[in-house]
């Protein structure tokens, strides 16, 4: 073997490498369990999805076809269903949030099932805001937005949007307290652009336990040779940011969260 690698951001959960190790989430840890409890709660009997596009990431797609399944097993009929609103790396959603809005203006209500990555976000969050749809009228339900995604943003006009990822800075335990601190501390030391506001997020988290847990497999094998450390890969335990003992599966090499810390 040649390599070891770790994936820290979700992904689509339906492949499993024997040199892959995932440190984010699959849609049956993440996308799923959100789309049922937010439908359940907010009673959405019409739902736009509105994934990134792109030939090599397909976690959108695969996504956009579990969350379709879902209001549908429910009795949400098709036509109330509103996909087709791809983008990645785009920054003008003037037509696609023109679209969501005239899709909610219909009744039942509606609400965004969004899986729009990275800085992106930005600009489809502000053109909500200018196009008047506030999380009242329209909630949007995402799955890749957390501070650092909105550092600089007015937050004041996406109040009521909801998010969902392993991770966010704001959670108060000693483990991310003690993770927040080594960042700053780090981003100082450094002279990093960010020091002055340094934001920890998901993908961040998640790396940190990859690295922590291979330093601990190094350690068991005694080597850093490959197949050893995979092997010694499996069944690792981490105490992580997020407040959880997280485990390392076994068999499918991906993470399983414990018992809080």
């Amino acid at each position: 073997m040649n390599g070891l690698l770790f994936y820290p951001v979700q992904y689509e959960g339906k492949n499993c490498p024997e040199c892959f190790f995932y440190t984010g989430a699959a849609p049956n840890q993440q996308a799923i369990p959100t789309v049922r409890v937010s439908d359940e709660r907010g009673r959405w009997r019409r739902q736009a999805l509105v994934p990134a596009g792109h030939r090599l990431y397909v976690y959108p797609a695969h996504h956009e076809q579990d969350s379709a399944r879902l209001p549908a097993s429910k009795g949400v009929a098709d036509k109330d269903i509103c996909r087709g609103l791809r983008t990645f790396g785009h920054t003008d959603y003037q037509t696609i949030v023109g679209n969501i809005k005239a899709f909610s203006a219909r009744r039942p209500r509606a609400a965004v099932i969004s899986t729009i990555n990275g800085d992106s976000n930005v600009p489809f969050y502000k053109e909500l805001g200018n196009q008047g749809l506030a999380a009242t009228d329209v909630p949007v339900v995402a799955f890749s937005v957390g501070e650092e995604e909105l550092r600089g943003v007015d937050t004041k006009p996406l109040v009521g949007h909801l998010a969902a990822w392993n991770y966010f800075m704001s959670i108060e335990n000693p483990a991310n307290n003690a993770f927040k601190a080594k960042w700053a501390a780090y981003t100082k030391a450094k002279g990093l652009s960010s020091a002055s506001k340094p934001l920890t997020n998901d993908p961040m988290e998640a790396t940190y336990i990859g690295i922590n847990m291979w330093k601990q497999a190094v350690m068991k094998a005694g080597t850093t040779e490959v197949d050893a450390v995979i092997k010694a890969m499996a069944g690792q335990t981490f105490q992580s940011p997020s407040g959880f003992t997280v485990m390392m599966d076994q068999k499918n090499h991906r993470m399983q969260a414990g018992l809080r810390g």
